[in-house]
Formats: structure tokens, sequence, C-alpha cells
């Protein structure tokens, strides 16, 4: 993505107070960033859900230009990369849901497009009984299952637990800030952040400068949410950020699992809440989470289709193979937004190929070129 579009897209987020929903709105309809500035003085008339004092403060950038012009210099000093909606490093997971950021901010080493990402979350006043949960199920899912990105918000409890374990095992783990990249909150888990970047990545939608305000922490559970297959609860009272976590996954159509507890236990409180309540599923161990996400693990062997050796494709089938060639494991919308297929074309169309033994359909709906 250019520069320039990062500009804008960095200026329209500040613009919009962080309205995601609003922005993202104003995004998609007008294409780019850009192209609502062009805009900016009949917004009122392309955006009927746009109100009156929006359209208003759209009137003027200049104060927003000036603060993205800082930041911009600010990411570049800092090598952190500026992901727009359609940039190919944007998470593909993240960008299907209704309020995601227009902009993120990203230091790391991993692709957050990873095939599978799980996200574990709880209290930040975890016991040894949550600890040893996060251990033992990371511990398992990394023998099982070698290739899994571990999200989390480097919180206090059972965030930095599973950063911690997962790069014990050897897993990308991605912390997400209700900060900027300026400042590591808490600071004490500093030393863990700077590993993460080598083994994972730290990840905002917050620009330089921005304070870890409690209503930050609240947004960026969205993220945490939204870019990943599912959400783990491990550990959590009757009210917390883990289970706010858990209701966006909800909303947003993805797996949501919690770690029963002892009745009566203050921090098991919200995990058996929400296993009663069916906002998630119960789970004991990394093998319950594999099998009810169904994820290939290291002692199944792939699914042979019979096909044949040259299966005859059509034009827009070989478009849909050489896409998959060059980017493996794409989702449905992103291969329709690439080939120019419609949607209900390419459902026909992949179903085929998935017959011939051409592809696969994957966990969170992506497909995997079996060639």
């Amino acid at each position: 993505m250019n520069e320039e579009e990062q500009l804008y897209a960095i200026a329209l987020s500040r613009m919009t107070g962080f309205n995601a929903a609003m922005a993202l709105q104003l995004y998609n309809t007008l294409g780019s960033a850009q192209a609502v500035y062009e805009h900016r003085h009949d917004i009122g008339d392309i955006v009927t859900d746009a109100t009156p004092h929006l359209c208003e403060v759209l009137k003027n950038w200049d104060d927003a230009l000036h603060r993205a012009a800082a930041e911009m210099d600010f990411v570049t000093k800092k090598k952190v990369n500026v992901l727009t909606l359609h940039d190919d490093a944007y998470p593909q997971r993240l960008r299907e849901c209704p309020d995601a950021p227009i902009v993120l901010y990203y230091r790391g080493s991993t692709d957050l497009n990873q095939r599978y990402i799980v996200d574990i979350v709880g209290t930040r006043h975890c016991t040894s009984y949550g600890q040893d949960m996060v251990r033992r199920f990371i511990t398992d899912l990394r023998k099982q299952c070698p290739q899994v990105l571990i999200v989390s918000g480097l919180a206090y409890g059972i965030d930095i637990c599973a950063h911690r374990c997962a790069l014990e095992q050897g897993y990308d783990t991605v912390g997400v800030l209700a900060h900027g990249l300026d400042q590591i909150y808490p600071y004490r888990h500093r030393d863990d952040a700077a590993r993460m970047v080598g083994q994972g990545g730290l990840l905002t939608e917050y620009m330089s400068q921005t304070e870890a305000l409690p209503n930050n922490f609240r947004q960026r559970n969205r993220i945490v949410a939204g870019i990943s297959d599912a959400t783990v609860l491990v550990e959590s009272a009757i009210k917390g950020g883990g289970l706010i976590t858990c209701r966006i996954a909800q909303e947003y159509g993805r797996d949501v699992f919690a770690y029963p507890g002892a009745v009566g236990m203050p921090y098991s409180e919200g995990c058996n809440m929400a296993i009663r309540t069916n906002m998630a599923a119960l789970i004991t161990s990394a093998q319950d989470f594999l099998e009810a996400m169904r994820w290939q693990t290291v002692s199944e062997k792939p699914e042979v289709i019979e096909r044949q050796l040259f299966p005859e494709l059509s034009d827009e089938e070989q478009q849909i193979v050489r896409l998959l060639q060059q980017t493996n494991d794409l989702q449905l919308n992103i291969i329709s937004v690439k080939t120019n297929i419609p949607v209900s074309q390419l459902t026909a169309m992949l179903f085929q190929l998935e017959m011939s033994g051409v592809v696969k359909p994957m966990a969170g709906g992506t497909y995997h070129l079996m060639m």
C-alpha cells in the first residue's frame, strides 16, 4: 500500500474518533481513505448514515493530516508496519468483521494470516490452576498441531502466561495492545514483548502517544477475537475482559471454548457461566479443542481424494488454482475479490474442485490447494 493512502487512513481513523464501524463504512463505500478525503465536502450525500456532526468534522483534515504525518515519521524510524484494509498482510479474518480497524500498526516477524490462529484469554488474577491449564493446553497443542499462532493481550495473568508458554514451546505469539507502539503496558512485560517481536509480534490500532485507557482495552478485545479462528477462556470472574472477548467472538461467528472450574471459586464463575449459557463449549484439553475445530494434526494423514492425474480445468478454475499456488489457504470472499468471480458461482466451482481432489475446505472457511 502506498504511503499516501496510509497517511489518509491514519488521519481518517483519528477524525472518526476511533468509531471503527463508521470509519469502515466510509472506507468501504468510497473504496479508500484518500477517496473519503476527496469527497470530504459531500460525504452526507454518499454515506446516508453519516451524522451531521461527522460530515462537518470531515470537511477539515488539516490537523488530522498533520498528526498523521508525524505518525508516519514515527513508524518509519521505529520500523513499524502500517497495514490498511486493502493490504495483503492485513489480517483476513479481522477484515470480515463489521467494526474492523481501517489501519493497524504492527511490529513483528510472523504472518497474521496463518492457517490456524487461536486466542487465549482470562483473568489477570489467575491461580496456579489457570496457569497449569494454559501450560498443558499449549504444550499438548504444540505436539499435535505445530503450526498455530497464539494471540492474547499481553496483560497480567492468563495473557502473559499464554505468551510465555507459546515462546517456550516455539510457537509464534502476537500481543494485541491497547495503546501505541511507543510504550509497553504493563512495563514489566517489556522483555516478553521484545522476544515476541522476533517470534510473533505486537499489534495495535492506536497510534503513538496513545495511553492505555480503560476503554481502549475493551476496544482491543475485538481485535483479539477478530484475528482468531477460536477463543479459549481460561479462568474468569463473572465479569471481565475475557468474557467480553468471548461475547465478541460469538458475535463474529467464531468458535468459543472455556475450561470449567470449581463451583464457588471466584475466578471460575465466568467460565462456568459461559459454558452453562452455551456461550462457550466445554474443553478439558488441547485434544478436546482440536477435535472440535477439526484441525489437521501430525498424527493424521491428509485426506487423499482420488482424482485424475491432469484434471480438466476451465479457465476460471485454473485462475483459482493459480491464485492458491501464490497464496494458499485463502477464504472464500478473498478468492472472490482476487479472481473477480461472484461468490455464488465461486461456491459451486470450489465444490467441484473439492470433488476432483484439487482443493480442500479447511477451518475458518479457507480453501487449501492439494496439488
